[in-house]
């Protein structure tokens, strides 16, 4: 007997916990370049964004610079692929200003603007859809404060770094639960640095995962759902299985790690099945259809969020996002 149509919160739920699906949840996400730069504009192109595909999680799209520019730091978009904007000049150049950052409120400056815009997108979705802020991890913030001089200072200057990390951290909580209560559902977590080709198991057990634990924790009974991203290549997925969320999405497509070798190690929902860098991007259509109806074989319909490995580049042609949206369908069928 086939399972009843859902809502997307139903769907979401009950593949998170394992249970059956009318079919496989589905999400896609990219930046909006220049727009994002506009609270109102912003909100409204997410908003859209949904209402034009109708996925089953809306992932919030801010800046990836919006949270160090209340620091200092100076960003552009350059005309990224994916739309991201570069940070031009750091907010931090000296590893005696670690210590000294400001504890930022969220109700002024960047992030004042960022929980502006998840509160009118909040409001345009009318809590139909789940709806995730992006929080980026502490030390990943850092790393955009202060570019890779920050893999420096927390190798010859630990305590001044760990005394930045510790402000980083409590204005994220701060911010974090400022978008929870304008009105964001839950939270995707992007971590940058979980990465051996950034640091090895010990540096970042003391400054990736002690943080990560202590953010968690101060959003923990806020958040309805919360994704962890692991981004880049020679992710440290083993090392933060005991992380306490609700979805995991890396970029499984490119890495050792599949989707069906994941399943044994982590018991929540596994985001992902889609090369948003070559095949998303590229086509073919059929070809696009095949990576959902493999991720969808590799976990058997159960516990999967087809998802990108991360963000989809900007020209992504509107027929392969239906692409994925009709394979979902006929493999669920």
């Amino acid at each position: 007997m086939p399972t009843p149509k859902m809502t997307h919160w139903e769907r979401l739920s009950a593949a998170i916990a394992g249970r059956a699906v009318d079919r496989v949840p589905v999400s896609l996400w990219r930046h909006f370049p220049n727009i994002d730069q506009d609270p109102a504009r912003l909100a409204e192109a997410v908003a859209d964004w949904q209402r034009t595909y109708d996925f089953d999680l809306v992932k919030f799209m801010p800046s990836g610079t919006a949270g160090v520019e209340d620091w200092g730091a100076v960003s552009a978009y350059l005309d990224s692929p994916v739309g991201t904007r570069t940070v031009i000049k750091p907010g931090l150049t000296k590893a005696e200003e670690w210590p000294r950052l400001a504890r930022l409120a969220s109700t002024a400056g960047r992030l004042g603007q960022e929980v502006k815009a998840v509160s009118l997108a909040a409001e345009a979705l009318r809590g139909e859809v789940p709806l995730l802020q992006t929080v980026f991890s502490p030390l990943t913030t850092a790393f955009k404060l202060a570019g890779d001089r920050a893999f420096a200072d927390l190798r010859r200057h630990p305590d001044l770094f760990e005394a930045g990390l510790a402000i980083i951290t409590e204005t994220t909580i701060a911010y974090a639960r400022a978008c929870l209560e304008a009105g964001a559902d839950g939270l995707f977590y992007s971590t940058q640095c979980a990465s051996f080709r950034l640091l090895n198991e010990a540096e970042h057990l003391r400054f990736g995962t002690r943080y990560d634990h202590l953010f968690l924790a101060g959003i923990a009974g806020r958040s309805k759902f919360t994704m962890l991203h692991l981004h880049g290549h020679d992710v440290m997925f083993d090392q933060v299985l005991d992380y306490p969320v609700n979805i995991v999405n890396w970029h499984d497509r490119s890495s050792d790690l599949n989707l069906a070798g994941a399943m044994s190690r982590f018991s929540g929902l596994l985001a992902g099945g889609l090369n948003q860098e070559e095949t998303l991007v590229e086509g073919p259509i059929e070809a696009i259809k095949g990576e959902v109806r493999e991720a969808i074989a590799q976990t058997r319909g159960r516990r999967l969020l087809i998802a990108p490995g991360c963000v989809v580049p900007i020209a992504t042609p509107d027929s392969h996002y239906r692409a994925v949206i009709d394979a979902v369908s006929e493999g669920s069928a």
